[in-house]
């Protein structure tokens, strides 16, 4: 059993990560810094200068900025903030927009002159935007974490003004304290009526976009086109209905999503094949909410080390977790799924992002079969062996070296990405 603090501490890592969001978290932090700017300022900018860090930019390039009438980009990110947003209302800042009002962002945005800059910082995740009207002029700055503001200055003066820090990890929970057993522990322990409130709304959420995503023409619907192609066997069911919510996403869909570790995207993969799992085994509420935390946990406990932003797919760590939560679901104990995520995270480690954009959903879709071959390669009795590439001697050195991988050998990776993108 955990200790009382530690399974605080989880608990409060749950609520820090699993929170609602409408759109793409890039360009929604981006909207808004752009609302709060319009809030500091009491006006409208007449102009506004954006320095945007390169992985912001990555992933804003190509995805449909939500209520915007199809909208692309830095700019309409920041015209439909200044024009609709409710700052209060933070990663959902844009979520009320009506359709009537599309035209007003549109014209913001074709009037109004926008200087965009990638400046050169160690920060992944940095958006500094200033705005100038009647004569005064005010700034807001998000670094690290797509809510955390850590800057806010009007006419000079500093009205807000946090450490600013080069750690994705800034102002949160240490998530140091993870790891697979304790995740474990945690997830078969710790009182529901804690945690259930996150899960149901994670559910629901994520299984009304993926709904969405399978009915209707979105992206390059790669989830319907597995369940046509593939049939409707729970294997393509939980890679189906993953990515079919991320086809609703990165086309513009205006219902929200329950993100993790910063991302919406991995926040419909590591919960939705374990939602439809849990369907096709007859499980209980109360197993579907513990294989769930299995997955969700697992998913951060990869991403901690990693960071929020990085040229690694996000959608592999989400993929990795859903597999674990799925084996969790079956009755799999702590070596099973300890060699389910080894066996995935070999399987896939390495795979770019290459911003987001509708390709991201058959990246989640190979994610999902990853953590699923993971699981069936331990019942086989074959797993991969420390040594294997970056695979270390237990799950712990893995999910570290993955980390390494990630943040220190794939920045020239990330810088060549994102050169090719600007081109």
């Amino acid at each position: 059993m955990l200790k009382p603090e530690i399974q605080a501490a989880y608990i409060a890592i749950l609520n820090e990560e699993l929170v609602p969001a409408t759109g793409c978290t890039e360009p929604i932090a981006v909207a808004y810094a752009a609302a709060k700017l319009r809030q500091v300022l009491g006006a409208q900018p007449e102009r506004v200068r954006a320095e945007i860090s390169g992985n912001i930019i990555k992933n804003v390039k190509s995805v449909v900025v939500p209520n915007t009438g199809g909208l692309k980009g830095i700019k309409a990110a920041i015209a439909v903030g200044i024009v609709t947003g409710e700052a209060d209302r933070e990663l959902e800042v844009i979520s009320s927009v009506p359709a009537g009002r599309h035209e007003e962002i549109a014209a913001y945005m074709e009037r109004t002159p926008m200087e965009l800059v990638c400046p050169d910082t160690p920060r992944m995740l940095d958006i500094r935007l200033t705005g100038w009207a009647g004569g005064h002029s005010a700034v807001v700055h998000i670094a690290n974490n797509h809510s955390n503001i850590v800057c806010i200055e009007k006419d000079g003066e500093r009205l807000l003004e946090k450490p600013l820090e080069n750690s994705s990890e800034s102002g949160l929970t240490d998530k140091s304290i993870l790891n697979l057993r304790d995740i474990l522990d945690f997830a078969g322990t710790v009182e529901l009526s804690r945690v259930s409130g996150l899960l149901e709304r994670q559910i629901q959420y994520n299984s009304a976009i993926a709904e969405e995503g399978l009915r209707h023409d979105w992206g390059a619907n790669i989830g319907s086109t597995l369940l046509k192609t593939y049939g409707d066997d729970v294997r393509v069911e939980a890679k189906a209905w993953a990515a079919a919510g991320s086809d609703a996403r990165m086309s513009g869909c205006e219902m929200p999503v329950v993100i993790n570790s910063g991302s919406g995207n991995q926040g419909i993969t590591s919960s939705l094949p374990v939602v439809r799992y849990a369907k096709h085994l007859g499980a209980t509420q109360e197993q579907l909410y513990r294989a769930l935390l299995v997955s969700d946990l697992v998913t951060i406990y990869q991403k901690a080390g990693i960071g929020r932003l990085s040229a690694y797919c996000g959608a592999v760590s989400a993929g990795v977790g859903a597999g674990a939560g799925i084996a969790y679901l079956q009755g799999a104990d702590y070596d099973a799924i300890a060699h389910t995520i080894i066996n995935a995270v070999a399987i896939l480690s390495g795979t770019i992002c290459d911003g987001a954009k509708p390709s991201c959903a058959a990246k989640i879709a190979a994610s999902v079969d990853a953590g699923l071959l993971g699981y069936q390669m331990y019942l086989s009795g074959r797993n991969f062996q420390g040594g294997d590439g970056i695979v270390g001697q237990d799950v712990g050195e893995t999910v570290a070296n993955v980390g390494v991988l990630a943040k220190e050998g794939m920045r020239s990776t990330d810088r060549t990405i994102l050169q090719i993108m600007t081109q």
